[in-house]
């Protein structure tokens, strides 16, 4: 009996100790499994990522870089690159839907991408529209033109400033961008005459400008903006009404813009069109007739198209005729021409309403018949009259009211809230 349990004690430990051996040995490996997995992490390295230009590798390519000069084509750029003239000629013409390549022009940059060997055949053409637009030509045989866009990054932004002597000096003194006063005066156009603008006068504007890398190419959008104007506050919301549209309404609701009616006269038919090359009929060449001829008998009644002051009457020897110039606001002037006569009360000077009688139509000047010749002047630039878009009157719906309050209020209280330049100091 003792002999038996002598030999259960040792068959006991050695079923033990074989499992403490086996269970260090299985502990062991699993720490080596584990620091072979924490060596193989270690030595990992994280993928670098694929530089990229107009979305293309740029370490797979030699690119080479100009400028559009004169007198120069796809053409002319491609030949050099040994591609022949029949691909150019089909690159032209797939290219006809996406971008027409008679309009490159000069001083756009271009660049071409080489293959990286000691041929450098190129392989892509790619060709800046503008700042963020560019054309990419796949010069392989199997020829492809895409057109891509730059990442373009929007910053918020504010400004203001009290005007001195201009709005355009009152940007460039508060480091804002000047374009600024171009916006702010087509949104005010209607509301404040830039050019009757005083000393004291103030602004402040919320605004949003696109960058390209770290370049400004422009801004997109006036969220909202107030011009003090002879101790009066005018303020402008960009309030998007449909999916569509977006228009500027003051703090009432208001539209800041008037329409222009479509046209000063009733009229038979159109004679002649805006055109940068027209056949005069009289001096037989060809010149530029930057307005609308519309004809109709002699006599017929000429209104004015907006509300305006008179700041020109009389007869032009170059060919006008009887004339008369009004300016509507600190961006439209409209000119009447060839004129039979003037409206009583109409005289240099004088206030004219929307639809107000200002004139006959006749054929005084360079004329062959009777008609009117009509020109619309923006920014002082004569832009065809058949192409102004009527800006639009009509306040904040009632429907819209609601949001349209909850819309503005909050910009309006940042506006109030954005101190002036002096009062910063």
């Amino acid at each position: 009996m003792q002999k038996f349990s002598y030999l259960f004690t040792l068959s006991l430990l050695a079923v033990i100790c074989t499992n403490l051996f086996l269970s260090s040995c299985n502990s062991g490996k699993k720490k080596q499994d584990q620091s072979a997995h924490s060596d193989t992490l270690s030595v990992a390295e994280p993928v670098k990522p694929i530089d990229l230009m107009f979305g293309l590798p740029v370490d797979s390519f030699v690119i080479e870089n100009s400028k559009v000069k004169r007198n120069e084509f796809l053409a002319s750029i491609l030949l050099r690159y040994d591609i022949p003239y029949k691909q150019i000629d089909q690159l032209a013409s797939k290219s006809k839907d996406t971008f027409d390549v008679r309009k490159i022009k000069v001083g756009n940059p271009y660049y071409i991408f080489l293959d990286n060997d000691s041929l450098h055949t190129a392989r892509y053409f790619v060709y800046e529209i503008d700042k963020i637009n560019y054309i990419v030509y796949n010069l392989s045989d199997s020829i492809t033109i895409t057109p891509g866009q730059k990442e373009v990054r929007k910053v918020q932004k504010t400004a203001s400033g009290v005007i001195t002597s201009s709005l355009w000096n009152a940007m460039t003194e508060n480091n804002a961008s000047p374009v600024l006063a171009l916006e702010l005066s087509d949104i005010y156009a209607w509301t404040v005459d830039f050019f009757g603008i005083e000393k004291g006068d103030f602004f402040k504007v919320m605004y949003t400008e696109d960058y390209v890398d770290s370049t400004s190419v422009g801004i997109s959008s006036i969220e909202a903006a107030l011009f003090h104007h002879r101790g009066d506050d005018f303020y402008a919301f960009n309030f998007q009404e449909d999916s569509v549209t977006l228009n500027y309404f003051d703090e009432k609701g208001k539209s800041l813009r008037k329409a222009f009616l479509k046209a000063p006269l009733k009229f038979s038919r159109i004679s002649s069109r805006f055109s940068n090359s027209r056949y005069h009929p009289v001096l037989k060449i060809r010149r530029p007739h930057h307005g609308i001829d519309y004809a109709a008998p002699k006599g017929t009644y000429v209104y004015s198209i907006g509300d305006g002051r008179v700041i020109a009457k009389g007869y032009q020897a170059k060919g006008g005729g009887n004339y008369l110039k009004i300016k509507h606001n600190s961006v439209y002037t409209t000119v009447y021409m060839h004129l039979n006569g003037f409206a009583k009360g109409i005289s240099k000077g004088s206030k004219v309403k929307q639809g107000e009688l200002i004139a006959y139509v006749g054929s005084s000047g360079l004329s062959t018949g009777p008609h009117l010749d009509f020109r619309v002047f923006k920014n002082g630039k004569p832009i065809d009259p058949l192409k102004v878009k009527a800006p639009p009157v009509e306040p904040v719906k009632k429907k819209d009211m609601k949001r349209y309050k909850k819309f503005y209020k909050p910009l309006k209280k940042s506006l109030d809230a954005m101190l002036l330049p002096e009062t910063i100091h």
